[in-house]
């Protein structure tokens, strides 16, 4: 599937440890190891940046951000270490996003939209009426 994005993962973890945990840890459960860049991000600064460097721990805890082309942030997701992530909601959050943009916000996505489930057109004649034009199944 081509989502026509960017990926790259962040630690405060060096180069050296992230090519251990790709080797060792990784690249046995995904085919051939991570499949985008890994950022060490040893002093923690982009960490500090969005947020998600925990001092006390002197690591970043677990954030997910969807970025738009003009840099604007769309989404946040943060998550502590016991909690996994989702990357088939990811997935459908970047195809949202990608749709609301390419509409120039003119649609929504209401949840649970997937590609090829109905949009909703945005305007004053939506408000209050969401439910009746909107059912989901």
């Amino acid at each position: 599937m081509e989502l026509d994005v960017h990926v790259y993962a962040c630690s405060v973890d060096s180069m050296f440890v992230h090519k251990m945990w790709d080797e060792n840890e990784l690249s046995k459960m995904v085919d051939g190891g991570i499949p985008f860049p890994m950022l060490a991000d040893g002093g923690g600064n982009l960490g500090k940046v969005y947020g998600v460097y925990d001092e006390t721990a002197g690591v970043n805890v677990r954030g997910r951000f969807l970025i738009d082309p003009d840099g604007v942030i769309q989404a946040i997701e943060i998550l502590t270490p016991p909690v996994g992530r989702n990357i088939h909601e990811t997935i459908r959050q970047v195809q949202a996003f990608q749709h609301v943009r390419k509409t120039k916000g003119a649609e929504a996505t209401p949840a649970e939209w997937t590609p090829g489930k109905m949009t909703l057109k945005v305007g004053p004649d939506l408000v209050g009426k969401v439910w009746e034009i909107w059912k989901p199944e």
